[in-house]
């Protein structure tokens, strides 16, 4: 699997290069709760396929709708831009959640090059800047700064696209390849570390990037930042412990390990006596690694990882040392 972005990048570009038309979707804003936040994009093909979505279903019939009932494709380059739910009427119509609105920009003359570009950028790990113009649909693009979020004004829209954040595994396991997969869905660029060539030879999660380098020399020339998570998932603390050493002394968001409470707890009495991390470091620790859900197999641990990470992110986390996933000794 891969990003949403990327898929429906890609599945706009098949659609062109196999000679049919298609309207490229983005959401401008929302009111209330939302499914789908500002930025994020979905594609309708000339004959009412779909990529994608803009509100999880609410409002595509009727964009497919119209797109599907134009008998002719559009010249005009502007975008067009659709409101829905701008009262309690229509957002009875659509099914919108109480109190919710939802704009959509529509653009028909989207240019096939920017968005090979664009998608592969992506396929780069490369965090990239859409600009849109409204008045006549000129686009550009340009690498995103750690700063840059959506935004739009009445003449023009900017939506970043790409892994925003970072993601170091510390194993390549049935754990790692489960964990790798499900956070290249969620627009992370992932590296995967294992020098086990037992582990590292049968690596094959596509956009992924593999090192076989040491756990501490791969998180000293990682650089990790606010945008970076590590997790240990090998269980093996000769691995683990020297990842851990390092990241831990770094702003990483987000540190985890796998292992039970009490494995957890040695591990924090050992990292403190003989690798002198303070407890404000040792603090960070996120172990046992995810919430809290009952998880015991590798697929379900890598669900509760995944969810926790987006939990920390959204500064709606658990405390860092309460009892996360099943106890895995």
């Amino acid at each position: 699997m891969q990003s949403n972005d990327l898929e429906v990048i890609d599945q706009l570009l098949a659609w062109h290069a196999a000679g049919h038309h298609g309207a490229l979707l983005t959401v401008l804003a929302t009111f209330g709760s939302s499914p789908r936040p500002a930025g994020s994009l979905a594609a309708i093909r000339d004959d009412g396929l779909i990529a994608g979505s803009v509100s999880g279903g609410c409002v595509e019939e009727d964009l497919r709708h119209e797109i599907t009932n134009w008998t002719a494709w559009p010249t005009d380059t502007r975008v067009a831009t659709r409101q829905f739910g701008a009262d309690a009427e229509a957002r009875q119509r659509y099914r919108l959640p109480c109190g919710n609105s939802l704009t959509v920009a529509i653009e028909t003359h989207w240019q096939p090059p920017l968005m090979q570009s664009l998608a592969d950028h992506i396929r780069q790990h490369h965090c990239m800047v859409r600009q849109v113009r409204l008045t006549d649909g000129h686009t550009s693009l340009r690498p995103a700064r750690d700063t840059d979020r959506f935004q739009q004004d009445s003449g023009q829209f900017s939506a970043v696209h790409g892994p925003t954040q970072r993601l170091l595994i510390i194993g390549a396991a049935e754990l790692g390849r489960y964990l790798a997969s499900i956070m290249v869905t969620l627009d992370y660029a992932v590296t995967v570390c294992d020098p086990r060539p037992e582990y590292a030879d049968s690596w094959q999660v596509p956009h992924t990037i593999l090192t076989t380098d040491m756990p501490d020399d791969v998180v000293q020339a990682f650089h990790c930042d606010t945008r970076t998570a590590v997790v240990a998932v090998t269980h093996d603390p000769k691995l683990d412990d020297l990842a851990l050493i390092e990241a831990l002394r770094t702003p990483a968001f987000y540190v985890g390990a796998l292992g039970s409470l009490a494995t957890n707890q040695k591990r924090r009495d050992r990292l403190h006596r003989y690798f002198d991390l303070s407890l404000p470091e040792l603090d960070r620790l996120h172990g046992p690694v995810g919430l809290p859900i009952g998880s015991r197999t590798p697929a379900q641990i890598a669900v509760s990882i995944a969810a926790h990470l987006i939990a920390v992110k959204q500064q709606h986390a658990t405390p860092v040392n309460a009892p996360a996933t099943a106890c895995r000794a």
